[in-house]
């Protein structure tokens, strides 16, 4: 949650705590001074709840926009490299690194740990109306969406799209936060962007088409070199079953196959029944 005098943006439990938070952010800018705040459950202020019944521990810290910590998380977002952020509220530091699975915030006592990722990216690589539903949905849910049509339109179909023309698969922007979704049928540049996208680090792999044409589509790939490894990463039929088969039904079993398996390597991360703000020392909060 990033707050200033006079706006704040982001959130922290769903509306219950924003407004007491953003007051104390405004101190905590006129003051200098950092403070470790607790809500609901071990809270010593009675009166704001939570409605999970549950209690969180939050760290409010003063930050100039030329701290070399926020210039490092900022740096982080644009080149899209994971970024940790370590803080006790007084002396901040942000580095890069290598982890390719999410973790989760961590309170050691003293300070707080947080793993900024990249954001999720969607490259979509066709041109009918799937592909065009798919890039709607997945720009709807604030996902950076890249839409890649060899030889299409001079200009994007509709704005806020990152469009490729280039048929060429080294343009293709993959990294470990990118999913892939080839939604037409057996182009030959169709073909070898998947190839490449199997052998690169992207997450998630899935193409549209019939499961009785697999197996022609698989020896293919295998002609252009892709590994058994690779092979056994494709998803196809790409999307979740029990979906219709409109073009607005298909985009949606798509998007919510991707977002799955994006968001389920933070839900892995996690350690069962351990909660940060448990471990938060009474002694340090409230004040």
């Amino acid at each position: 949650m990033l707050i200033t005098d006079e706006q704040r943006w982001g959130f922290l439990s769903g509306g219950c705590v924003e407004d007491d938070v953003a007051r104390h952010g405004r101190e905590v800018i006129a003051k200098n001074k950092h403070r470790l705040l607790r809500y609901g459950e071990g809270s010593p202020w009675f009166d704001i709840k939570l409605a999970c019944g549950a209690g969180i521990s939050i760290l409010v810290e003063p930050a100039r926009i030329d701290d070399p910590a926020i210039a490092t998380l900022l740096a982080g977002y644009r080149d899209r490299k994971p970024v940790v952020w370590q803080s006790d509220g007084e002396t901040r530091v942000a580095r890069y690194f290598e982890r390719t699975s999410p973790c989760l915030p961590q309170w050691n006592g003293t300070s707080f740990f947080a793993h900024f990722e990249p954001p999720l990216r969607l490259v979509i690589i066709g041109s009918d109306a799937t592909a065009l539903a798919l890039a709607g949905l997945a720009l709807h849910f604030g996902t950076e969406t890249v839409l890649v049509d060899p030889g299409g339109p001079v200009n994007a179909p509709f704005a806020g799209l990152r469009y490729q023309r280039s048929a060429d698969a080294q343009t293709l922007p993959l990294d470990s936060w990118t999913a892939v979704a080839v939604v037409t049928h057996d182009r030959e540049s169709d073909e070898s962007m998947l190839a490449a996208a199997l052998a690169s680090d992207a997450f998630y792999v899935g193409a549209i088409g019939a499961r009785s044409r697999l197996p022609s589509r698989i020896e293919r790939l295998q002609q252009q070199g892709v590994s058994t490894a690779g092979i056994e990463r494709l998803r196809a039929p790409i999307g979740l079953h029990g979906f219709g088969k409109s073009p607005q039904d298909i985009a949606l079993s798509i998007m919510s196959e991707v977002m799955r398996d994006f968001h389920s390597r933070s839900a892995q991360a996690s350690a069962a029944g351990v909660s940060m703000s448990s471990v938060a020392p009474a002694s340090v909060v409230g004040r």
